[in-house]
């Protein structure tokens, strides 16, 4: 298992930010494609944004030039920048990195299964 641990959620009302965290160990950043992910109750775990070990990011369509994914290698940190939230963006989010280093990138984000997980999750709840 991956030690992910995941940070920063919190409630907040439509239109709100917030700023979520991941740190993981330093080999994971120098090596693998990482992504954030949600799952929202009922529902199945799917892609929000991925960042390769190029920096080179991806995001899922619904949350394209809302959200922003990166990272900081010196602080073995993942960032996910969330703006004008949605109730519908209410999840548990979860980092996570590639099953294999694939020279550093990513598989589509929509591709879930291609990613391991080892977090516990942080809960973002938007109220309208």
């Amino acid at each position: 298992q991956v030690q992910l641990v995941e940070s920063g959620g919190d409630s907040v009302e439509t239109g709100g930010s917030l700023r979520l965290s991941c740190a993981a160990p330093a080999y994971i950043f120098s090596d693998y494609c990482m992504g954030w992910f949600r799952q929202a109750p009922g529902k199945e775990r799917e892609g929000v944004a991925t960042i390769d070990r190029y920096g080179r990011t991806n995001y899922e369509d619904t949350v394209e030039g809302r959200f922003s994914i990166s990272k900081d290698n010196t602080k073995n940190t993942l960032f996910l920048e969330m703006n004008s939230l949605k109730p519908e963006d209410s999840a548990m989010y979860y980092c996570a990195r590639r099953l294999r280093v694939a020279d550093g990138f990513c598989a589509p984000v929509d591709r879930v299964t291609d990613y391991i997980f080892g977090g516990q999750g942080t809960q973002v709840t938007v109220s309208s």
